[in-house]
């Protein structure tokens, strides 16, 4: 297979976007740097909130940025491209209609790794833009996996953790994520989706158990191979779990 340069549309947000790069080196089978996959990243801050557009709190329309980036990764090398962003994934069919190369469609991949391992009752932890617009509930059913999301309180406990902790550059306290954890269990999930790329940043330094999926190390993952490399897993670090 003849190897691919991968682009990623990145600033959603910045830190979850330098996270995938790393696990994307740190993943990668490779002996010396010629050997690791060709990216580029466009870490474009200027998007708008997702979130906030899909709940009509905002009218600045994410998708004509989203499609502007996916132009100029490829007018500058990139044979496929992937959004370290979930909710960005509510406008994926505009985004690939627009896009002269494919792009990995992250919450799918992420569903079908959810039905991979057994699970049948899975949790999700997302934005309220992710849940609204309903894209998880639907990639997990077509699994034939029960969606399971998280009450009122929970779900503002989750918010609270992506805008007020990670997107601000602040650690997340255990106690804090022990709580909605809790309550996940408490629905009776078997694994519960980290949903937003922000939550693998807690993954990363809360180091989570196994009880969790996260999003961004299946899209590293889906995007090493898609480029047509190998997945070099004595390089998984012990800070994400699958």
């Amino acid at each position: 297979m003849k190897r691919k340069t991968l682009g990623i549309i990145g600033g959603v947000g910045p830190l979850a976007t330098m996270f995938l790069g790393e696990m994307i080196v740190r993943l990668t089978k490779a002996s010396k740097d010629q050997e690791h996959v060709h990216t580029i990243i466009d870490n474009d801050t200027t998007i708008p909130d997702r979130t906030a557009y899909i709940l009509n709190k905002s009218e600045e329309n994410p998708v004509p940025y989203l499609v502007n980036d996916a132009k100029k990764l490829a007018s500058h090398g990139a044979d496929v491209i992937c959004i370290p962003c979930n909710t960005a994934h509510t406008f994926y069919d505009e985004l690939q209609a627009s896009s002269p190369v494919p792009v990995i469609h992250m919450i799918r991949e992420t569903a079908k790794r959810a039905g991979e391992v057994g699970a049948k009752r899975v949790g999700i932890l997302a934005t309220d833009g992710t849940l609204a617009a309903g894209v998880y509930q639907r990639a997990l059913i077509e699994e034939d996996i029960q969606p399971i999301i998280p009450d009122s309180f929970t779900q503002k406990e989750v918010m609270s953790v992506i805008y007020d902790f990670v997107k601000a550059g602040l650690d997340v306290e255990p106690e804090k994520w022990s709580q909605i954890e809790h309550a996940m269990i408490q629905l009776g999930c078997e694994k519960v989706i980290l949903g937003c790329t922000e939550l693998s940043i807690v993954n990363k330094e809360l180091k989570l158990s196994n009880f969790y999926i996260d999003s961004l190390f299946v899209l590293a993952e889906r995007a090493i191979l898609t480029c047509g490399y190998e997945i070099n897993k004595k390089g998984q670090m012990n800070t994400i779990r699958v």
